[in-house]
């Protein structure tokens, strides 16, 4: 009768499971992953129309989506031939739904015949928080970029008065530009405290001139950055006070991503 062998029991069972994994790593479909399986999304006739699944916050017809920021009554800039065009007499307009990630889309034009110079000259802005009733959040500067001096983290396409863009991509007045920008939101912890900054990611007419780029608190025109504890927010257009002649907005989309 054969003596029973534990241990070459042992180095025989591990022989064998080494040869299985040996062959388990040369197989390709050890690494193919099935599930879950990403939704379908249609995408638009072109790059700049909504796909299936974005919020269309202007189509050209209604701002019934929109409200005045000052004190939520219904917003009361002038929409006429499929445009949006800025009432400076009337301040900021902001979304009535409120958002967290995003990937927007919209598109503005500074008039062909501005006048003014530096930050007098088709000012305006994105907020893509806005956390007050007046120019409180995280602005990306719009203003006319052709051609027109300014400070550089207050030219178009700017985290303002943060992060210049890595290029100037305006085009000259008249003409429609747009901006597709990837929004992450802070989060805060349960006390207010700062768990991780806000990032933007934007394309400035097809052009990237922010890549991930890191917040270092909401924008303000005179002070340093700093964070203040929110948990969703509208997006806000801004109403500015500069005596140029208004901008105008079309096709404006978001694609909420939490």
């Amino acid at each position: 009768m054969k003596q029973f062998n534990p241990t070459a029991l042992a180095l025989a069972a591990i022989a064998t499971l080494g040869a299985t994994s040996a062959v388990a790593q040369d197989d390709p479909k050890a690494t193919e992953q099935w599930e879950p399986v990403p939704k379908v999304v249609t995408p638009g006739a072109t790059d700049s129309a909504p796909p299936s699944d974005a919020v269309v916050l202007f189509d050209g017809r209604s701002l019934a989506g929109w409200e005045m920021s000052k004190d939520k009554s219904p917003a009361a800039w002038k929409v006429h031939d499929g445009i949006v065009t800025v009432d400076k007499t009337t301040g900021n307009i902001q979304t009535k739904q409120r958002f967290r990630d995003y990937q927007l889309h919209l598109e503005w034009q500074i008039p062909k015949d501005i006048t003014g110079e530096g930050q007098g000259r088709g000012n305006s802005g994105i907020f893509l928080a806005s956390t007050g009733p007046g120019d409180e959040g995280y602005e990306v500067q719009i203003m006319d970029s052709y051609q027109n001096k300014t400070y550089v983290n207050g030219q178009a396409a700017s985290i303002y008065k943060q992060t210049a863009p890595l290029v100037n991509a305006a085009r000259r007045p008249g003409e429609w530009q747009s901006y597709d920008i990837v929004w992450t939101a802070p989060v805060f912890a349960a006390d207010g405290s700062l768990k991780s900054p806000a990032y933007v990611t934007l394309f400035h007419n097809g052009v990237l001139v922010q890549n991930h780029t890191e917040l270092t608190g909401e924008t303000f025109y005179i002070g340093k950055p700093k964070y203040k504890a929110y948990t969703d927010a509208p997006i806000k257009l801004q109403a500015h006070g500069d005596h140029s002649q208004p901008i105008s907005f079309r096709n404006i989309w978001v694609r909420p991503l939490n």
